[in-house]
């Protein structure tokens, strides 16, 4: 039997390979599973929801026991003690506001009153993202923590320590299930994650609703809001991104297509205020999936204007055959295989359709198998394992198996990184409390000040990282 190292080597390389828009000895099998992993390891989303070790673990044995190649570290069921402890309005949890096994809602302000943040505060966040951040946007979106000038309770300061203490405790267990996924032969399939700045508006700050309104009466600010965000999401992906390079991170683009917004909101405010960051993150050697949920065949021309390789393309409700010769020559194709019908058809219909794909979008290599959808509990367990199947006997290349090498793959000419070049902040992204501020809190002699100002830069990173977690999550 193959031990897990050389079995880790052999799934990463047809994996990359894949992602590289190249041919690999055979397809390769990417599940993003959902509640699906909790059910086929006999727990409840809310034991999921509950503890934070058993929505890592269930991935993994999902993968195991299905003979998946890569799959996503955690399950989408968050752990509702991270975002409980500091009071985030913003979810609903299964077992606890919502059914059993229900999936984890997300809700958002639908009225001026809701908004975490009000149609006057543009300005305000322009200025200075991460101060509006910390004193505007989180007593608002939280109910512990209080705004500047209001009475610093009890809880306020204990949803500080508690907050930051779950956040360790979650992000550690990540890092521990990334490497017992690694450890196991299987790949991770994604590492950190991008929202676009249109979608961060929408999602978190003024709310979709009045976000459409915005668009029409504060254009101008919208836009202006969204350069703002721009350098931080920036700073937030590359942070977290593999150190290796061989992973992609990822963007869930879920709402700034037609007819959530129009062609033209498209052209002159999301595609530009997210295109650069995606070149950026090339530019620094790393890919992204753009995880494409709903329809994004309109789009399609937009996404052909970034660099060769540099993104792979997700198919939900996207016309997979159009989006494969559009982006086919350039890009990796993933997904394409509705969700629906793994809950509502037969294995056999589900082969017949995988089949029918991989003799069209997946003939020259280049594509993932995978899923339209994050796959939920109501799937069948036979029609997931008829579409696995299908690659692991059907998926074949005839040429000699992944030839070219990891290294090789990435040995691509890309821009020198810094040439997208973003607004530069008093307060620069990764940093809350800059060091020619922390200095005053020090005696006027330090030995080492270089040393000092490096160990402080550290620790303020981490506390802007808890800053935007909350709102990139």
């Amino acid at each position: 039997m193959m031990a897990n190292e050389e079995l880790y080597q052999e799934r990463l390389k047809r994996y990359l390979t894949a992602c590289y828009n190249e041919q690999p000895d055979r397809i390769p099998i990417r599940i993003f599973s959902e509640e699906l992993s909790s059910k086929h390891s006999g727990y409840s989303n809310f034991d999921a929801a509950l503890k934070h070790e058993i929505q890592f673990e269930v991935n993994r044995k999902f993968a195991l026991d299905l003979g998946c190649d890569a799959i996503q570290t955690n399950s989408i069921v968050n752990w509702v003690g991270m975002m409980k402890s500091i009071g985030w309005k913003l979810a609903k949890f299964p077992g606890i506001e919502l059914p059993l096994n229900s999936c984890t809602q997300w809700t958002e302000p639908v009225n001026e009153e809701e908004a975490f943040m009000k149609e006057d505060e543009y300005n305000t966040l322009v200025d200075d993202p991460t101060a509006f951040m910390l004193n505007r946007w989180l007593p608002r979106f939280t109910s512990h923590i209080n705004s500047a000038g209001e009475p610093v309770t009890f809880e306020h300061n204990m949803s500080f320590i508690n907050g930051l203490i779950a956040y360790n405790q979650f992000f550690n267990e990540w890092g521990n299930a990334y490497k017992r996924l690694i450890d196991s032969g299987i790949v991770p399939a994604v590492g950190s994650v991008l929202k676009a700045p249109l979608d961060i508006m929408g999602d978190k700050l003024r709310g979709y609703m009045n976000l459409v309104t915005d668009l029409l009466i504060r254009r101008d600010k919208v836009i202006e809001a969204c350069h703002a965000l721009m350098p931080h999401l920036l700073y937030n992906v590359l942070s977290g991104a593999d150190p290796e390079k061989n992973i992609p991170s990822i963007i869930w683009m879920h709402r700034s297509h037609v007819p959530f917004i129009s062609m033209e909101d498209f052209n002159e405010i999301y595609w530009p205020t997210l295109k650069p960051i995606i070149e950026e993150l090339w530019a620094n050697g790393h890919q992204i999936v753009l995880y494409a949920e709903g329809d994004w065949t309109p789009h399609l021309e937009a996404f052909a204007e970034l660099p060769d390789k540099s993104v792979i393309f997700h198919a939900d409700k996207t016309d997979i055959i159009r989006a494969h010769e559009i982006l086919g020559s350039k890009f990796c194709i993933s997904g394409g295989i509705p969700v629906g019908m793994l809950s509502n058809n037969s294995a056999s219909e589900v082969r017949t359709y995988c089949k029918k794909l991989l003799d069209t979008v997946a003939m020259d290599g280049g594509y993932i198998l995978d899923a339209s959808t994050l796959i939920m509990d109501d799937a069948k367990i036979e029609n997931v394992k008829a579409m696995i199947d299908i690659a692991l006997n059907y998926g074949g290349y005839t040429r000699s198996p992944s030839v070219i090498e990891i290294n090789e793959l990435k040995n691509i000419s890309r821009p020198e990184p810094g040439q997208y070049l973003f607004r530069k902040f008093s307060r620069p992204p990764g940093t809350c409390i800059p060091w020619s501020e922390k200095r005053n809190d020090f005696d006027r002699f330090i030995v080492d000040e270089k040393r000092v100002k490096e160990m402080w830069e550290k620790i303020d990173s981490q506390g802007y990282s808890f800053c935007w977690t909350n709102l990139t999550w």
